[in-house]
């Protein structure tokens, strides 16, 4: 893999744990080192943050919460000085305007004549009362980077129709895992699959729609009912304990699983489900040969997700994702292709070393 010759910085509002393999393999490609400034999370988010990288620094800074929603807005305190003592030849932040020290950073490496990337999902089509106004703040904030990395070419399209030159956008492929190493897992003949299982894996909160995954598997046909194991912890679970209780008894629950107690579930299940937003966890059961089916949400699974190895729903939709069970689970030998072809996806296209990959490539290009 080609390497950054350069010192690195990057500043995150919070650095989930499972980022941390991306940004040891990131520092293990910046020859003059990366050093990642990362905040604390909101004690509602249950976002298990990382306190230290291997091949990489890290710098804790103090994060102020304002408001929460649609209002929030997050202040981060240290920056500057992080970066005077670091004194990055290039910066990667985090593209979003709610984050009010990015534009200090910005100018202290303006003044330096230094590079500065944007980092986001991409921008979506801004609606309601002051959305001219909305946009053109929007247009002007994403004009201050040198170039901007997305995680699809949805976010992609969003930034060039906000005016940012196509030349300067790069799509990095949203990855957690390396290429796997371990052969396609072996499954069992379809003609000899009893009961499928359908796997969700990621935290319990309300935006996950987990709830609509459980109703989902209540109104199937008796005949296509599948072991439903949910993977996770969070704020929505005691509720989803007490919605499968009712609706779904057949639903497991195995709480926070890590290491090869998830991958053992990965690789027992049949098919992979993500009813609502977000989701890296995608990827990952793509790695294991899982077919998928997600919801269409912030554009991050569009390159992942395609006709060949799964099914995209809009998020919500119960009728929706009822339909597309259905027709899933009436057909394993067809899971089994689709599953071997996630498989090759992110084994060739759509990875750990790919997202680096890229990344190298846009601070080489900006630092010329």
């Amino acid at each position: 893999m080609e390497s950054f010759p350069g010192k690195v910085g990057l500043i995150q509002r919070v650095l989930p744990e499972y980022r941390a393999p991306f940004f040891n393999a990131l520092g293990r490609a910046c020859q003059g080192g990366l050093h990642v400034f990362s905040g604390e999370p909101r004690p509602d988010e249950m976002i298990k943050p990382v306190d230290r990288l291997e091949d990489a620094r890290l710098t804790a800074g103090k994060n102020l919460h304002i408001f929460s929603g649609k209002a929030y807005l997050c202040l981060q305190f240290g920056l500057k000085e992080w970066l005077q003592e670091w004194n990055p030849d290039a910066l990667i932040v985090e593209a979003n305007p709610r984050y009010l020290r990015t534009p200090v950073s910005i100018r202290w490496m303006r003044r330096r004549l230094r590079p500065v990337i944007g980092w986001g999902l991409g921008s979506s089509p801004v609606h309601g009362l002051f959305a001219g106004v909305r946009t053109t703040r929007r247009k002007h904030f994403i004009q201050q980077f040198d170039a901007l990395i997305t995680y699809s070419r949805t976010g992609a399209s969003g930034y060039a129709d906000l005016g940012f030159p196509q030349d300067r956008i790069f799509v990095a492929p949203n990855a957690v895992t390396p290429p796997p190493d371990d052969p396609l897992p072996s499954r069992p003949d379809p003609n000899r699959v009893g009961r499928a299982a359908v796997l969700f894996v990621g935290r319990l909160q309300d935006r996950k729609r987990v709830d609509n995954l459980i109703r989902a598997c209540a109104q199937l046909p008796k005949s296509l009912q599948p072991k439903l194991i949910v993977v996770g912890d969070g704020p929505a679970m005691g509720d989803l304990q007490a919605l499968a209780a009712e609706t779904y008894p057949e639903a497991v629950f195995a709480g926070a699983c890590y290491g090869t107690t998830l991958a053992d579930h990965f690789r027992t299940a049949d098919l992979f489900v993500l009813p609502g937003t977000g989701g890296l966890a995608v990827q990952q059961a793509m790695s294991h040969g899982l077919p998928v089916i997600a919801a269409e949400a912030d554009g991050t699974q569009a390159d992942l997700v395609r006709p060949e190895n799964g099914w995209q729903i809009p998020p919500g939709d119960l009728p929706a994702l009822i339909s597309t069970l259905e027709t899933a689970l009436s057909d394993i030998a067809r899971l089994r292709e689709m599953g071997a072809e996630s498989y090759r996806i992110v084994r060739k296209e759509i990875n750990l070393d790919r997202m680096v990959a890229v990344f190298v490539e846009t601070l080489k290009r900006t630092a010329r």
